[in-house]
């Protein structure tokens, strides 16, 4: 169609057609910013919102406490073993020194070492007695850090069953949360959609086509890029289900047109070849001419071939002589191109 157009006429078509794009591009940003607000809708869901607050509060202050009490036996602990290392080195060091004491007393059979044996002996009883009570409190203390890692551990295994049931429930409300999204961002697509249809079909021709086109630009952004990507898989059903209908529609829709657009080509090729070109557009007719195409029916044409007057296919004039200076011309030409007389003047 470019080549019916004037010069002119084909800038300001450009210039137009840059103004439905800008057009487009402000109402997407608009829609874009409406869309990613919707979600804000819905309130943020945290894992906290379905436990047990009071129960979990207490699990977790039971944890806390329970690793405060681990902590405290396991230094205490280090602390007994610490003593229990010094008391058993000082029983060694004491054992050692009685020995070498009765050695000696068994060698020279002196009596009057025997109060330093006894008094030795006795030292020796109590620093057995104080190795015992510190073993003691070595075994005491790893009681201690044992039970409190034991009550840590059944704290966290009751808190993550109840964070485990939780997440369940958490993840259930996030799809549906999700859904009503999805359906949100739905109600707001579908009627631009369907609205974009409408001006498809009635205006897309019309004098403010530049606002039309933009407007259907910007719906269809909205529904395949704002919508698509969010809609609900759910396992995959949702999307192939949603997939299948559309396809069916949508081929429906173009088997019936097609189905349409050929019974209406069929009736047109048996009306005369006068009413033919009465009904038919200017423009249209030297478009389909440019793409070497019968404007009648639209089958491929030779019309390089001087000796192709009328169309092969359904019999509508192509190429007629001037009826002034016989000149052949192009039969929807309004003026011939050799003397500049209208089509319609007499010889």
């Amino acid at each position: 169609m470019s080549k019916a157009l004037r010069l002119s006429e084909k800038w300001f078509r450009r210039g137009l057609w840059l103004v439905a794009l800008v057009f487009a591009g402000f109402l997407t940003g608009l829609g874009g910013t409406v869309v990613g607000d919707l979600p804000r809708v819905e309130r943020t869901l945290v894992l906290d919102d379905f436990l047990d607050r009071a129960e979990a509060e207490r699990l977790r202050a039971g944890i806390r406490q329970s690793g405060q009490a681990a902590q405290e036996a396991q230094a205490a602990l280090e602390q007994a073993r610490l003593k229990l290392q010094v008391a058993q080195a000082d029983t060694r060091s004491t054992r050692e020194t009685l020995a070498n004491w009765l050695a000696t007393r068994n060698a020279t059979q002196r009596a009057e070492q025997d109060p330093q044996v006894l008094a030795r002996t006795r030292a020796l009883d109590g620093l057995q007695q104080a190795e015992r009570q510190a073993a003691g409190e070595v075994e005491r203390q790893e009681q201690a850090a044992l039970d409190a890692r034991q009550a840590q551990q059944r704290s966290r295994q009751a808190l993550a069953e109840m964070e485990r049931q939780g997440q369940q429930r958490l993840a259930a409300e996030r799809r549906r949360q999700e859904l009503r999204v999805f359906l949100y961002r739905l109600a707001l697509t579908l009627p631009l959609l369907a609205a974009a249809g409408w001006l498809f079909a009635q205006h897309r021709r019309g004098s403010w086509w530049p606002f039309v086109w933009g407007f259907i630009l910007f719906a269809l952004f909205a529904f395949f890029v704002e919508l698509v990507p969010y809609l609900p898989s759910y396992g995959g059903y949702v999307r192939y289900i949603v997939g299948i209908v559309i396809t069916v529609l949508v081929g429906r829709w173009a088997i019936v047109a097609l189905n349409r657009y050929l019974e209406r080509q069929k009736l047109a090729e048996q009306l005369p070849d006068a009413q033919r070109r009465e009904e038919m557009s200017y423009d249209t007719a030297l478009t389909r001419l440019a793409k070497s195409v019968c404007p009648g029916c639209e089958r491929p044409v030779d019309l390089k071939n001087p000796a192709i007057d009328f169309c092969p296919h359904c019999g509508i004039g192509l190429h007629d002589a001037c009826g002034r200076c016989r000149t052949r011309k192009n039969a929807f030409s309004r003026f011939c191109h050799a003397c500049g007389a209208a089509a319609a003047a007499p010889a």
